[in-house]
């Protein structure tokens, strides 16, 4: 799923790209992309763009007269951009296009389950109605970041995905913000101390800083073509077996629903493995408990 530094370059690029342009026509390919009913779609025929925003892991593109496209794009929905007015859709994924005077935005959607969706809204209390109310981390105050994880029951790993404690980290960057922080994803975020939520508040401002810097430099001035979750220079995240960079022990991994946690037991849990829903019921007095287990 694109989080924050991913999204964050899909709208400087799309801004590069749309703003202050004429959109002629949204065109859907899907029936179930679109998730509102009104404002029609019609009624952006001919609007200009005034510019391109992000609402936690959500894109917003504003037109003139208050009108607002938000784009979802969730696990599996991407961007992609056309510089001819009127671009096909894909017929094997597209959900949607938006032609501008400027080019084609496409916006497709790798699975089968439909999550990726669009909303069109007028007015900005309708607009604000699709926060969530996460706290944005880049440039945020370390007390008010101390204050959204103290108030939550939630284990560091989820809080820190909770679009309604912070917003536009998920399951990737998540993995690496712990592993520069040395916390455990299991953790319970109302038991930090001081110096733990020090480190954390600054490695979340780090991880995200570094990776947006990142995407944004192989961009260039390319729409980015590959968002992906897994990056060949992460520490942690998908690197399941792969040697930490930090100590050199291999990273662990643990899978529930659709999401999983990375981390090095040596460097954030003190050389205890994390205990797997499923796996640890079944091997149960076999499960390993420690590092040196494994070896």
């Amino acid at each position: 799923m694109p989080e924050l530094p991913d999204l964050t370059v899909y709208r400087e690029q799309l801004a590069r790209r749309v703003d202050g342009r004429e959109l002629r026509e949204i065109r859907l390919a899907s029936p179930f992309v679109l998730r509102t009913v009104t404002p029609a779609v019609d009624a952006f025929r001919g609007r200009r763009v005034l510019g391109c925003s992000r609402i936690a892991k959500q894109l917003v593109i504003e037109f003139d007269g208050e009108l607002f496209a938000v784009i979802h794009l969730m696990i599996s929905g991407r961007l992609q951009w056309r510089d001819e007015p009127g671009a096909s859709i894909p017929k094997r994924n597209g959900l949607a296009a938006f032609d501008f005077d400027s080019g084609t935005l496409l916006f497709t959607e790798t699975s089968k389950k439909k999550r990726a969706s669009l909303r069109l809204v007028s007015g900005r209390a309708e607009l604000a109605a699709l926060d969530p109310g996460g706290l944005e981390v880049p440039g945020s105050d370390p007390a008010r970041f101390a204050a959204r994880l103290r108030a939550c029951r939630h284990t560091l790993k989820r809080a820190l995905t909770d679009q309604r404690v912070l917003a536009g980290i998920g399951n990737a960057y998540s993995d690496e913000i712990l592993l520069e922080a040395g916390l455990s994803p299991f953790k319970q975020a109302h038991a930090l101390g001081d110096d733990e939520m020090t480190r954390l508040h600054r490695a979340c401002l780090h991880v995200l800083d570094v990776w947006t810097a990142r995407l944004r430099e192989q961009a260039g001035d390319r729409f980015p073509s590959k968002v992906t979750a897994f990056h060949p220079e992460m520490a942690v995240h998908g690197r399941y077996r792969e040697p930490c960079p930090v100590c050199g022990s291999p990273v662990q991994r643990i899978q529930y629903a659709e999401n999983e946690a990375n981390y090095c037991a040596r460097c954030q849990t003190g050389g205890r493995l994390l205990a797997d829903r499923s796996l640890s019921r079944l091997l149960k007095d076999n499960w390993p408990k420690r590092l040196e287990d494994l070896e």
